[in-house]
């Protein structure tokens, strides 16, 4: 499975999302510090869920980031955009 499907699978497991899209931005980085070759190095996330409202910006992300921390080993950079939404 690609590291982009795995993100979406675990983030939709993890969470009540509304809405979830994830960008894979790794052709713009192509031959740039962290670029392995592989096609999946850079990824953009804009994320809505019913879990974000409670917390902060920084405990949101911390939060995505413990869901993909696997993913988070082998990509280089990850754009995280919360959108919160009342329930």
């Amino acid at each position: 499975m690609s590291i982009q499907k795995n993100m979406d699978k675990k983030l939709r497991e993890a969470l009540n999302i509304q809405s979830l899209e994830i960008i894979n931005e790794s052709h713009h980085h192509k031959n740039h510090a962290g670029d392995d070759g592989s096609g999946e190095s850079h990824f953009s996330i804009r994320i809505c869920s019913s879990d974000f409202l409670e917390n902060t910006t920084i405990n949101n992300h911390k939060m995505i980031y413990k869901i993909l921390e696997e993913e988070m080993k082998t990509i280089h950079a990850l754009k995280i955009t919360v959108i919160k939404k009342t329930k």
